[in-house]
C-alpha cells in the first residue's frame, strides 16, 4: 500500500492554474523525484504536500489520513519532515543544540523554562548526528561548518520527528559534485534503514538519474510523465517540453551509468 496518495490536486492563483489535477503515489522505501521546467508547478505541489499552501481541490493522504487543510506543524507531527533549498539552521548554536531544538519542538517543550535546552535529549540528538556523519562535530558552532556539513545537520534536524515521509527541496543546490553524491547516498541509505519515503525536487539530472527510484514530470501545471528514470527519458513529450530534445537527457543517463550511479 502506498504511503502517500495524491489525487486530482489543484491550485490556482487568480486566473493562473498553477497545478491542474495531478495524481501520484509514493511507497515506503522509495525516492521519488519531482522535476519540470520553471513554472511547471513543482514548488506549488511541494508546498501543498507540506501544508504551506492549501489545495483548492483534490486530496493528499498520508497513511490514509488527509493532509489538506492541516497546518505545517500538524503535518510535521504526523511524520512529515522537510529540508529546504537553502539550509536552515541556527548559526549561533552548536550542531547538537540545533538538533536538540528540533527535539524540543517535537516534544512540545520548545518554550519550557524549567530546564536548559542543552540538556534535552542530548544522547538522542547525538544518535541522529551519528546517522548523518556529524557526531564528531557536535559541539562546533554551525556558523563555522562547510556548506555540505550544514546540509547534513539540516538532514539530522529533519529526522528529529522520525518522519515517515521526508520532503527535500533542491537538496543538492549550491553543492559541489562530490558533496551532492555524498548527501544523496546518505539519504538513500536512511531511506533503506528507516523504511521511509522521500519526495524531492531537483534540477541536477545527474542526481535524479543516480538516486531516484521513480520520477514524475510536470509541465504547465500538468503531470505529463511518470515512471523509472530511463523510462521517462524516452518519453517524447518529456524530451520536447523539458529538455528540448532527448540528447541532453541521454547524455546525462550515460554519464550516470558510467559512474556506476544509475
Amino acid at each position: 500500500m502506498s504511503l502517500l496518495q495524491v489525487s486530482e490536486l489543484g491550485k490556482s492563483f487568480g486566473g493562473v492554474n498553477a497545478v491542474q489535477g495531478i495524481s501520484f503515489e509514493l511507497a515506503k522505501g522509495e525516492l521519488l523525484a519531482l522535476i519540470g521546467p520553471n513554472g511547471a508547478g513543482k514548488s506549488t505541489t511541494f508546498n501543498m504536500v507540506n501544508g504551506q499552501l492549501k489545495a483548492d481541490r483534490g486530496s493528499i493522504r498520508l497513511d490514509g489520513q488527509e493532509l489538506v487543510g492541516r497546518k505545517p506543524r500538524q503535518i510535521w507531527r504526523m511524520g512529515v519532515g522537510r529540508t529546504f533549498q537553502i539550509a536552515e539552521t541556527f548559526a549561533s548554536l552548536t550542531v547538537v543544540e540545533n538538533v536538540q531544538m528540533a527535539l524540543l519542538s517535537h516534544d512540545g517543550r520548545l518554550f519550557s523554562t524549567w530546564r536548559r535546552a542543552s540538556d534535552h535529549r542530548r544522547d538522542d540528538a547525538l544518535a541522529l548526528l551519528d546517522q548523518v556523519g556529524m557526531k564528531a562535530q557536535a559541539d562546533r558552532a554551525c556558523s563555522v561548518l562547510a556548506y555540505g556539513d550544514v546540509k547534513r545537520v539540516e538532514l539530522a534536524i529533519a529526522m528529529a520527528n522520525s518522519p515517515k515521509l521526508l520532503l527535500m527541496d533542491e537538496p543538492t543546490a549550491g553543492m559541489a559534485p562530490k558533496e551532492r553524491n555524498s548527501l544523496m547516498a546518505l539519504t538513500k541509505q536512511l531511506v533503506i534503514d528507516r523504511g521511509m519515503a522521500v519526495l524531492f525536487t531537483e534540477h541536477s539530472m545527474d542526481v535524479v538519474f543516480a538516486y531516484a527510484d521513480r520520477m514524475i514530470v510536470l509541465a504547465r501545471g500538468h503531470l505529463i510523465a511518470e515512471g523509472r528514470p530511463l523510462e521517462v527519458r524516452d518519453d517524447p513529450e518529456v524530451q520536447e517540453v523539458y529538455f528540448g530534445s532527448g540528447r541532453t537527457f541521454e547524455n546525462i543517463a550515460a554519464r550516470a551509468a558510467k559512474l556506476g550511479l544509475a
